[in-house]
């Protein structure tokens, strides 16, 4: 076949990507209308006197630029932070634009679905689009762990049942179970790097992970790698407190600004120390120096104090550059699960990390410190007897709630840990076993971390040798894509 010809799994595949539009079409018109701006994610006990829900009404002129950073973080520091394979720059940066396109909308649906109203729909606002781009911030990771190794149409349909899980999991960890993960290091990054690494584990049983000549950076892929590293570091604030209000918000912020620069600066250190020569290693820099952003997010609206900040982020730096200099080897060599981005060490281990300090956290909480928006973070904490609650609901605007000490509070935030990542490991297998399933297509071995399986490159060396030989009809002008 021609070059620039579609084999039929290829054909196929854009089909299904027409296929996939039109189904989000359909079931957008169905589910979906304009609805205020209140807050739809509120516990589901979380109701007043007459089951009113107290909900305070979000300003949009205040959403709306924590949804530009984030915004910012997916399509811009995802992106670019997976552009660090020398022949894989376009895809990276492409693929990431068209998952983040299509599985918006699936988010949007989902948590719509997980909301729905008697009458059958559910409302969008400035909320529901904040809360579908951190959604999507989830399968993003899980591809990471997958980067070069599968179609574009395999990463949509791990996406979107991914997704569909996600929901799940947050509905019962957030709703059912009232756990508090103000950034989501349990839902966002702990499940994403989990899903990922079993799908990538069931691949592996397959097919021994084994290294590619394709598999690495060059001088310039690095460079641009970096962009994607420091958006998302300037940006990770707003991740983690875009949900929060008032002091919270405020705490949020300050918390995760500390932790994700001590980590920054340990990263760097640890990095030197375990490597060669004791210089600094692009790939820790790359994506350790975030982790202080994903180990506070539970915690981040938090009383933890700036100390506490501080500490958690040194953590999670340390651990995450001894994982990739150590661990990330061995469980590719163990359990064949190869980590193309190192998802574990940046997301999986920090994340971890974030859901067990947030319990110690929980765990210390008091009225003492908190005041009355002890009530405000821990729901469940809320007293549920009408005479101890009066006050509070007048003045406050807090309902009833379960009763819960600290203990049991911190209890549930390690139990909310523990289901994660298990739904994340069992829902992978899943996925992953369905993904390699004909319809998705598949990358051989030749094609993996090469552009040329999805996208029409310049013929680099044939334009050059024009250029030398004079054949070139512009004279001295280069062609646009040279300037």
């Amino acid at each position: 076949m021609g070059k620039g010809m579609f084999s039929v799994s290829e054909k196929q595949q854009v089909c299904q990507l027409f296929f996939v539009q039109v189904l989000l079409i359909v079931l957008m018109g169905a589910l979906m209308t304009y609805g205020p701006e209140a807050d739809a994610n509120l516990p589901k006990n979380h109701t007043g006197d007459h089951g009113q829900k107290h909900v305070k009404k979000p300003d949009p002129l205040r959403v709306y630029p924590m949804y530009q950073d984030i915004h910012v973080m997916i399509w811009i520091g995802f992106g670019f932070l997976m552009t660090f394979l020398r022949r894989y720059g376009q895809s990276a940066i492409g693929l990431t634009f068209l998952l983040g396109a299509i599985l918006v909308q699936v988010a949007m649906i989902c948590e719509g679905v997980a909301h729905i109203q008697k009458s059958s729909t559910s409302y969008l606002s400035l909320k529901s689009l904040l809360s579908a781009d951190v959604a999507v911030a989830t399968p993003l990771i899980s591809m990471g762990a997958l980067l070069g190794k599968t179609t574009y149409m395999q990463l949509v349909f791990m996406g979107i049942l991914e997704l569909i899980a996600f929901t799940v999991n947050k509905y019962v960890g957030e709703h059912l179970l009232m756990a508090v993960d103000a950034g989501d290091s349990m839902f966002v990054h702990a499940f994403g790097a989990y899903f990922g690494l079993a799908v990538s584990f069931v691949f592996g049983m397959k097919d021994k992970p084994k290294e590619h000549h394709l598999e690495g950076p060059s001088y310039n892929s690095d460079i641009f790698a970096m962009i994607g590293t420091v958006f998302l570091w300037l940006f990770w604030p707003s991740f983690n407190s875009a949900a929060l209000e008032g002091d919270d918000q405020q705490r949020a912020i300050i918390n995760t600004l500390l932790s994700i620069s001590s980590g920054c600066v340990i990263a760097f250190a640890t990095s030197a120390l375990v490597s060669k020569d004791s210089k600094f290693n692009m790939v820790h820099v790359q994506n350790s120096t975030l982790a202080g952003g994903v180990a506070i997010g539970t915690a981040a609206g938090m009383m933890c104090k700036p100390v506490g900040a501080l500490v958690v982020g040194a953590l999670a730096g340390l651990l995450s550059v001894l994982g990739y200099k150590y661990l990330t080897p061995l469980i590719q060599k163990r359990l064949r699960i190869h980590d193309t981005c190192g998802v574990h060490n940046l997301h999986g281990m920090p994340g971890v990390l974030g859901g067990i300090f947030g319990a110690l956290m929980a765990g210390l909480a008091n009225e003492a410190s908190y005041d009355y928006s002890l009530y405000e973070i821990f729901p469940a904490r809320a007293p549920s007897s009408e005479a101890k609650l009066a006050e509070m609901r007048d003045n406050y605007g807090i309902s009833a709630g379960l009763n819960r000490t600290a203990g049991e509070q911190a209890g549930y935030q390690l139990l909310v840990l523990a289901i994660t990542v298990g739904i994340a490991i069992v829902s992978g297998l899943i996925t992953g076993l369905m993904m390699r399933m004909s319809i998705c297509g598949s990358i051989s071995e030749e094609q993996k971390f090469d552009d040329e399986a999805h996208w029409e490159l310049e013929e680099e060396s044939s334009q050059e040798s024009k250029v030398k030989e004079g054949t070139n009809c512009g004279g001295d002008q280069l062609p646009m894509a040279h300037i």
